[in-house]
């Protein structure tokens, strides 16, 4: 998935076990997340991501959380400590997440920013870079 393309839609189990399908969680922009329990400058970068969340969501920005853990209980403490209140999913298969597969990620992090059509107008942007984007994508 390039910078240009349309994001494919996508479902998979949030922490309690409900399918959720991306179509239904798009905003007037979206991020895609790509991130695990694990991943150390995952983790690093979750506060500017909640704090960017908290400020902007109410301006029409989604996140969507695409996990590559494989242990849900890491997964939902991490969640938890990181204090994330968007859309998580994961099929719990690490790397071999179908979802992964299909964005074609090799590394985390890794974010998809959608504009609201869903195609995709960035790709790995991070802290200020990636707030700027969203701001400009919104308006604000």
């Amino acid at each position: 998935m390039e910078v240009g393309q349309v994001a494919p839609e996508f479902s998979a189990n949030n922490p309690d076990g409900i399918v959720v399908s991306s179509k239904t969680s798009y905003g007037k922009v979206t991020i895609i997340d790509f991130w695990a329990s694990w991943c150390r400058p995952c983790r690093e970068e979750n506060p500017n991501v909640v704090t960017m969340y908290n400020e902007l969501h109410t301006k029409g920005l989604n996140i969507i959380g695409v996990s590559l853990d494989s242990d849900v209980e890491a997964w939902k403490k991490a969640i938890a400590k990181d204090k994330i209140t968007w859309v998580q999913l994961s099929n719990l298969k690490g790397w071999q997440d179908p979802i992964a597969r299909l964005f074609n990620v090799e590394q985390i992090p890794t974010t998809f920013v959608l504009d609201k059509t869903g195609k995709i107008v960035a790709r790995d942007l991070t802290g200020e870079a990636l707030k700027a984007k969203v701001k400009s994508l919104l308006g604000s």
